[in-house]
């Protein structure tokens, strides 16, 4: 398999998680139970789980009145698509 396969694999399951981390605190915040840290939501967006992150924001709509995640993963996500088509896409191709 080529490396850009890898990639893209490493990335769907990134982003996969990272939605499905926000429909488990979503659901977790429902039932006033122990809550997934935010650190943590922000960490998986770091490493490359930003659209999953957004997505499972607006569609669970959860967090989205806190600033620093309105701000803080789109911002994310334009530093990574940056750092991914600067440094990351020459490479593969």
């Amino acid at each position: 398999m080529k490396l850009y396969m890898y990639l893209l694999l490493y990335l769907l399951l990134v982003n996969a998680y990272s939605f499905w981390l926000m429909y488990s605190d979503k659901k977790k915040a429902k039932k006033n139970q122990y809550r997934i840290p935010e650190k943590t939501l922000f960490t998986w967006a770091l490493l490359g789980g930003s659209i999953g992150s957004i997505a499972g924001m607006q569609k669970f709509r959860h967090k989205t009145r806190h600033t620093t995640f309105r701000i803080g993963m789109p911002l994310i996500f334009v530093v990574e698509g940056y750092l991914f088509f600067e440094y990351v896409l020459p490479v593969l191709f």
